[in-house]
């Protein structure tokens, strides 16, 4: 008791900025020690459920469900260490002051253009130019492990790694266009825009949203994918008839090659008001994926063909994809998110939290023990303002808002599931939820606190139940 009330009349007794300091650190340490502890529960969970359970036997066979055991127990471990080196980084960067140097350096940097400290968003530039390449290299080797290694070894990876690091300098210099000017141009409204300036400053990032939403698919993510229109045929039909008869805007479906880069599976649609489109990857669908045209021949010994150990499954679940039935069921699943206002409403939420941010980053932004706590004793950058308010003054607040999120976004999955029932596809939904889990190695068993906490998208078993339990027969 007597240490105990030691400590706690220090800590009283710290200047404020310090208090303030201490505070981040605590609860950032706190947050990482509450996600190790979660992600142990779900370890022991890999780790012990070594059997196919009785209800998912005529799910899930014994040779997948190992497969799926061993590789999110790789994934998670990965995580750990990963979780553990970006936790030590961080702490080490804000004890050492490792933010008010780099904005010394980037200071630095502009005065070799004849730039002095009164060009504030020149020296924000080039702070923020830094801090992404700094933290580009120091990602580098750890999602080179997590391709390489472990996406490899469980047979996912398809890069060559003069691809992959083709790939990563191409997001460094499309992330810089889109980040700088859009940076310059908050900082400058922060600058002119008077005591509303956070009205300004939403409707900005409002505007840069819809933007970049808008374009993204046929201008950004080109740049990375071969996207091609479907051809003419069955399932393009399909697709039209099904989106017509739910009124939803449909003007081009493309195909994504995503198996040049990995073979995990998705589809998505974008796009506002009367022009929607559909992307599908080509790892989605049987009659697209490279995957099942490169197989091995039915009838060749597995040791006398070229193809990964992990490609080598039984015939009968060889194929990887869904068929168009089930590719179908799929898209009713995503058109029911759109359909029942989902899109809308997380960008309503999205904007009231990106609003209110801005309320109180303008309330926040005069207090100087803010910027004292964090090193800055002489100067209070606006850029330096939004990383410290919006990273670590907002991070309770964060975490919370973040699990709400994850709450209502399974919610949404549960009623596009229902939704694309209500269109007649449940069976179809049911065999792809089966074949797309199967095909990604999702490991059906999840602790509870865990995926409470985690899943954006409900357990297979939770959704699967719900589409109606009768189809397990």
């Amino acid at each position: 008791d007597g240490l105990w009330s030691i400590l706690m009349e220090t800590i009283l007794d710290l200047p404020i900025e310090n208090k303030i300091f201490y505070a981040v650190l605590v609860f950032s340490w706190t947050v990482y020690l509450w996600e190790a502890y979660l992600a142990y529960r779900q370890r022991r969970t890999y780790r012990s459920t070594m059997h196919v359970p009785q209800e998912l036997g005529k799910i899930m066979d014994t040779d997948t469900f190992e497969k799926s055991r061993l590789y999110q127990l790789d994934k998670s471990n990965f995580s750990f260490w990963s979780g553990l080196y970006s936790e030590t980084e961080g702490t080490l960067i804000l004890l050492l002051g490792g933010i008010p140097f780099l904005w010394k350096v980037a200071g630095t940097v502009t005065a070799r253009f004849g730039l002095g400290p009164d060009y504030e968003i020149f020296q924000s530039l080039s702070f923020l130019m830094l801090a992404t390449l700094f933290s580009a290299f120091t990602g580098l080797p750890w999602s080179i492990y997590n391709t390489f290694v472990i996406e490899e070894k469980h047979g996912f990876n398809q890069q060559t790694l003069g691809f992959f690091l083709k790939d990563a300098v191409k997001k460094f210099i499309v992330t810089q266009c889109i980040l700088l000017p859009v940076t310059s141009l908050l900082l400058y409204i922060i600058k002119i825009g008077g005591d509303f300036f956070f009205i300004y400053a939403w409707l900005f990032t409002l505007g840069v949203s819809l933007v970049l939403v808008t374009i993204y698919a046929d201008y950004i993510a080109p740049l990375f994918d071969k996207f091609t229109p479907l051809p003419e045929g069955e399932l393009k039909e399909e697709i039209e008839s099904m989106s017509k008869s739910i009124n939803f805007p449909l003007t081009k479906v493309y195909v994504v090659e995503g198996s040049k880069r990995s073979s995990h599976s998705n589809a998505y649609f974008y796009g506002f008001f009367k022009n929607k489109r559909i992307v599908l990857f080509d790892t989605l669908m049987e009659d697209y994926s490279p995957l099942n045209k490169d197989g091995e021949p039915e009838n060749v010994p597995a040791e006398e063909t070229d193809t990964p150990t992990e490609a080598k499954a039984k015939p009968k679940n060889k194929k990887q994809g869904c068929n168009n039935p089930e590719v179908l069921a799929v898209l009713g699943h995503e058109l029911g998110h759109w359909k029942l206002g989902h899109t809308v409403k997380n960008i309503v939420i999205s904007q009231m939290n990106s609003f209110l941010c801005f309320f109180l980053f303008a309330v926040l932004i005069g207090q100087k023990e803010l910027f004292i706590a964090f090193g800055f004793y002489d100067s209070q950058p606006t850029l330096i303002g939004l990383m410290i308010i919006f990273q670590f003054i907002f991070s309770p607040y964060n975490e919370v808002l973040s699990f709400c999120l994850t709450v209502l976004s399974r919610r949404f999955e549960f009623q596009a599931d229902a939704f694309a029932r209500g269109m007649g596809r449940a069976s179809e939904l049911y065999s792809a939820l089966i074949k797309l889990n199967k095909d990604n190695l999702g490991f059906p068993v999840a602790d509870w606190l865990f995926s409470m906490w985690h899943y954006s998208h409900p357990p297979l078993l939770e959704r699967l139940r719900a589409l109606g339990g009768t189809k397990q027969d």
